[in-house]
């Protein structure tokens, strides 16, 4: 199995460690060759999703990683990477616009309004998760399965071949969700 994980911007090293942590082989993906890689599926980090989007632009890879995953590759978008895959932002342009959700960006406030809980996850009970000027989901689709909320807002949702949080797994100690992502969309 290998993994390409987008390496524009944001926290893509924390999540290849994981995904070295459970055995699992990955890549950087940093110019448009790279999406020519071999992948059984692809992490799209959380960071700045305004400068991911205009890096996605200016290498010119946004229509190519966009065909990808409507063809079916899966994609795991954490935080910034669930900005990219929504089919509508508030106040912004959608970029991939690929998953039937509406997101609002910096929901939970500034780098201040940053925090940590632990909130249920359907099927794999409690887990950690770290929020840092996150959004949330304000509205999901028929098609997409809501799979954690935390103060009433969806945190967590999949669609067909796509796996959202809007908080960063891979800064936590736990394995939980990435595993989730391999075994469910990417047949680990």
């Amino acid at each position: 199995m290998k993994i390409g994980v987008l390496a524009l911007q944001g926290a893509f090293i924390e999540h290849r460690k994981k995904l070295f942590e459970l055995g699992v082989n990955s890549f950087e993906i940093r110019n448009k060759k790279d999406l020519t890689q071999n992948m059984d599926g692809i992490i799209l980090p959380g960071g700045e999703s305004t400068a991911i989007g205009k890096l996605l632009r200016e290498l010119d890879m946004l229509e190519e990683l966009k065909t990808q995953i409507e063809n079916g590759l899966p994609a795991f978008g954490t935080c910034a990477g669930l900005i990219l895959l929504a089919k509508k932002v508030e106040g912004a342009q959608p970029l991939l616009g690929i998953m039937d959700i509406s997101v609002k960006r910096n929901a939970y406030g500034r780098q201040l309004g940053s925090f940590f809980t632990e909130a249920d996850f359907k099927g794999l009970g409690k887990v950690p998760m770290t929020f840092i000027r996150a959004p949330y989901i304000t509205r999901a689709g028929s098609s997409v399965t809501v799979l954690s909320e935390v103060e009433g807002r969806i945190a967590a949702a999949e669609e067909k071949n796509m796996l959202v949080t809007s908080y960063h797994p891979e800064l936590t100690s736990s394995l939980k969700i990435h595993q989730y992502f391999l075994e469910k969309f990417c047949g680990k």
